[in-house]
């Protein structure tokens, strides 16, 4: 179950490219700020449960959808392009086991614990 949940997220990061690629921005952008979206782990400079708040604000799939809508919706080229990076990124990471954080931890995911200690 876990391999085809990786494949189904696999799916959704190329999917996210794929929407990249109808707005017309050079594919080079993509690659510039496919790991943007991991900023928001600055915010665990402020303590565990902002950091979580902020990880889980840049990488949640439905914030990235609504902003690829919005940028659809109001001909914002550049909201479209950051829309489609974000879910690109958000289903990237998921294929590497990076989910959404819980507030006690960098470490605890909605996917399970993360790193060497888990």
């Amino acid at each position: 179950m876990q391999n085809l949940l990786k494949l189904e997220e696999a799916a959704m990061c190329l999917a996210g490219f794929w929407l990249f690629q109808q707005t017309g921005v050079a594919w080079w952008w993509f690659v510039v700020f496919l790991l943007a979206p991991d900023l928001a782990m600055i915010g665990y400079a402020l303590g565990p449960k902002v950091g979580a708040w902020a990880y889980n604000l840049a990488h949640h799939k439905a914030v990235a959808i609504a902003v690829t809508a919005l940028g659809m919706l109001g001909g914002v080229w550049w909201l479209q392009a950051a829309g489609a990076i974000l879910f690109a990124h958000a289903s990237f990471d998921r294929v590497f086991g990076y989910g959404l954080k819980y507030a006690k931890g960098f470490k605890y995911t909605h996917l399970g614990e993360i790193g060497p200690n888990r």
